[in-house]
């Protein structure tokens, strides 16, 4: 399953290897934007909100989208956390 995690670029890092940073819940990482930069330029790429997978910015996406996709993301940690107690629950 593919999972792809909003995130924000806030600044071009490496115009040459098109890459940029990107905030992700206030953590930055260094992300390519070949595959979201289409025939713009990379400085109207700040400010974007992306859906980031295993370094790569896959696909555009509005702050709402993003907002929700993390909303649903955190609820899913927090099941995944309820069902690794029950499990060690469970094994005692």
């Amino acid at each position: 399953m593919c999972l792809g995690i909003p995130g924000q670029i806030v600044e071009i890092s490496d115009p040459a290897r098109k890459l940029a940073i990107a905030d992700v819940s206030g953590v930055k990482r260094e992300v390519n934007v070949a595959c979201i930069l289409g025939d713009g330029q990379l400085d109207d790429l700040i400010g974007t909100w992306t859906l980031i997978h295993v370094g790569f910015a896959m696909s555009r996406i509005d702050e709402a989208e993003a907002a929700e996709t993390l909303k649903v993301l955190q609820m899913l940690g927090e099941a995944q956390e309820e069902i690794e107690a029950m499990r060690a629950s469970a094994a005692e």
